[in-house]
């Protein structure tokens, strides 16, 4: 992975992306001082099937800031798109664009935006229109001619976006190492205890150690054999 780089942005579609997804290289990078800004596009309100949107939402946005801090991020924030019908949208292109100029980051992160995690398993809608709408929107941030109405809110052109890293997804070209932010991603996904609880009746921490595990060495092969938080990287 590119390390000249100093501020992150992390544009996904739900509570709970980032930390399935990605957080121990979250956590290792604020370990090196960069800065890292995550945005959510919805507040996951249609996450849970036991609790209804109109309690889950606060909830899941309690949990995802107790999350974030557990890897050391201070700032998020949330898009309030629809959770579950999220469409690939000019509004959706705008408001991502939006936070890239308001941000101004090297690096921006984001979800797998494929058809499919892997053979045979199904990626869900929303999260593929948000990976594309943060790939197209790399490119839209830094033009003044499209969305010229964010330079009338004070949101000048970002061109400074140099790279798009996707994470989880099926064919990864980069990785970071898992180790160094290893426990700080364990703390982080069990701050979403609600959501965890609706998945499975298995002790919480043992889940979140199991899968954490087994995701950081799904690509260990590719990556010297070590643990490793793995990304399709796109560059610009």
């Amino acid at each position: 992975m590119p390390v000249d780089w100093h501020r992150a942005l992390a544009v996904v579609a739900h509570p709970d992306d980032l930390e399935y997804g990605c957080s121990a290289a979250v956590a290792a990078w604020i370990r090196e001082g960069r800065e890292v800004v995550y945005v959510l596009v919805t507040r996951g309100e249609a996450g849970i099937d036991t609790v209804a949107p109109a309690d889950a939402g606060p909830l899941r946005e309690k949990e995802q800031r107790a999350s974030a801090a557990a890897v050391g991020v201070s700032e998020v924030e949330f898009l309030d798109h629809q959770d579950g019908v999220i469409e690939y949208s000019i509004s959706l292109r705008r408001d991502i664009t939006a936070a890239m100029r308001r941000h101004r980051p090297d690096l921006v992160v984001t979800l797998n935006h494929r058809t499919t995690w892997g053979p045979g398993v199904w990626n869900t809608p929303d999260h593929v229109a948000v990976g594309r709408a943060v790939l197209d929107a790399a490119a839209d941030a830094g033009n003044r001619w499209i969305f010229p109405e964010l330079a009338d809110q004070g949101l000048q052109p970002w061109n400074g976006v140099r790279w798009v890293a996707v994470a989880n997804a099926p064919s990864p070209t980069h990785a970071v190492g898992a180790d160094l932010g290893f426990e700080e991603a364990v703390q982080s996904l069990l701050q979403h205890r609600a959501y965890i609880a609706a998945l499975t009746s298995e002790d919480p921490e043992a889940y979140v150690r199991r899968f954490l595990a087994d995701s950081t060495h799904a690509h260990s092969s590719q990556f010297g054999g070590k643990a490793a938080v793995a990304f399709e990287l796109f560059s610009r």
